[in-house]
């Protein structure tokens, strides 16, 4: 026996211009810490740690070749980090499944956003606590910061489609994606000046490193308040009836084994999935591998790197809105595409750049910003357009685990060609392939069939 459905409420209320700023704070929340922490501090920093505890007594600029003990499985100092993002990732790919059957489930959905927010913004802030050579707890937080970081953003991205029509999806998308470029590159611009400040204002450069992962974790909890308090009135909805006798754990599980059945029947969807499986993967690898690329291939020092990571974030900003106002007058679909020929062309290009062309490289640096909010924005929109209703957040764990659980192809095929020729100019190629396939896939889904399929509403243009 089934209950009633919950009953969908009116989507005028949730649709006003209050409730889309509400939800692109999210963005702004906790894009500090995926840029501070997740992308320029934690992994040299939990290095420092780890090499601190083996080799206590080496000299600065030694190398460390003392082995650290995993749960009896001995770890290279240097491969700490990439071994704790990567299990964090694989840990997410699997659990966010979980969470979105929850999430569909749960009458205040912005509550668990902020529950699961402020749990991850509490471990971030955490971080302040490593010193000396306590990586291990180092590793703990990272994990559960991280997963926190994907199952938030899981509930999150499928408060789109309560809170945009169809024909607003992408610029509200845009707008948000563009807000958390700009506030993720204002905190790191800060941080950065207080490590180049540290000496000045009578800290170590380890204190400031610490205090830079207390501002991310406070950032990210302290703005998350503005989508959870704006969006306080949203209820839950599903149209799919639940058993409730089933429980909270039963029902979910059972949910999900349906909806793995079911999404066989949504194509487009699925087409849709495969297609972001490759050309997100694409981007990702251009985004973790561009340092690399600078200083090992083109022999650019720090503070050049520094650089670029925050042009390419002011960038993304005005990128991001300017494909938002693109896609509003061609359609999403065309605009992401012209993004992934404009993805081909700018790998091209880092190829040619001459080393020590600092220059140059900041041009690059200029493409890849335009392209990369635009593009990041307009999938999610697009993939919310292709999800059926009541069980938004349900397949948007299926959108954040296709993103978590498939991004180290990329990054291995990377690392297998420099392995294999011995330069990264051949290994940044690569990942045009993933913009090449991911494309001719996209090419492929029917956006208006699969929109009828999920039954949703058709927006003007797509």
């Amino acid at each position: 026996m089934t209950t009633p459905t919950v009953p969908r409420a009116d989507p005028e209320v949730e649709r006003t211009r209050a409730h889309q700023r509400a939800f692109g704070w999210y963005d702004w929340a906790n894009s500090a810490y995926v840029t501070t922490t997740g992308t320029v501090l934690i992994s040299p920093y939990l290095t420092a740690l780890a090499r601190a505890d083996a080799c206590p007594d080496l000299a600065e600029g030694e190398r460390c070749d003392t082995m650290l003990s995993v749960l009896g499985i001995p770890v290279a100092v240097g491969s700490v980090a990439p071994y704790t993002i990567t299990v964090a990732t694989l840990v997410s790919a699997v659990v966010l499944l979980f969470v979105g059957a929850i999430a569909d489930r749960h009458p205040r959905p912005t509550w668990l956003l902020g529950g699961l927010a402020w749990v991850g913004a509490a471990a971030a802030a955490s971080m302040f606590f490593l010193d000396g050579s306590n990586w291990e707890l180092g590793v703990l937080l990272i994990v559960v910061a991280n997963l926190c970081l994907g199952a938030s953003t899981v509930v999150y991205d499928a408060l789109l489609v309560r809170v945009a029509a169809p024909d607003d999806r992408d610029r509200v998308s845009s707008r948000a994606w563009a807000l958390g470029y700009l506030g993720g590159g204002i905190l790191l611009a800060l941080n950065l000046g207080l490590m180049q400040a540290h000496e000045a204002l009578g800290i170590s450069y380890t204190m400031a490193v610490r205090l830079n992962l207390l501002s991310a974790g406070l950032w990210w909890g302290l703005f998350t308040l503005i989508p959870v308090i704006g969006l306080r009135r949203l209820r839950g909805t599903t149209a799919t009836p639940v058993e409730r006798s089933a429980g909270v754990l039963g029902g979910t599980a059972t949910q999900l084994r349906d909806t793995f059945r079911d999404l066989r029947g949504y194509p487009h969807t699925l087409l849709f999935l495969l297609a972001y499986l490759f050309f997100n993967d694409g981007i990702q690898t251009v985004i973790s591998s561009a340092s690399l690329y600078g200083s090992e291939a083109l022999g650019f020092d720090t503070s050049q790197l520094i650089i670029t990571i925050l042009l390419v974030q002011f960038v993304a900003f005005g990128g991001a809105l300017v494909f938002g106002w693109i896609a509003g007058r061609v359609g999403a679909k065309r605009t992401v595409l012209s993004g992934l020929v404009m993805w081909t062309l700018v790998v091209a290009f880092a190829y040619f750049v001459p080393t020590g062309a600092f220059t140059v490289w900041l041009v690059c640096a200029v493409f890849i910003g335009t392209v990369m909010g635009g593009t990041q924005a307009l999938s999610r929109s697009l993939y919310s357009q292709l999800v059926p209703t009541g069980k938004e957040s349900e397949y948007f764990s299926f959108y954040q685990a296709m993103e978590r659980g498939t991004s180290w192809f990329g990054t291995l095929a990377f690392g297998l060609t420099y392995q294999l020729t011995g330069s990264y100019r051949p290994a940044i190629l690569v990942t045009i392939a993933f913009f090449v396939v991911g494309g001719l896939i996209l090419t492929r889904v029917n956006m208006r069939r699969g929109i009828e399929m999920a039954g949703n509403e058709q927006p003007r243009i797509i």
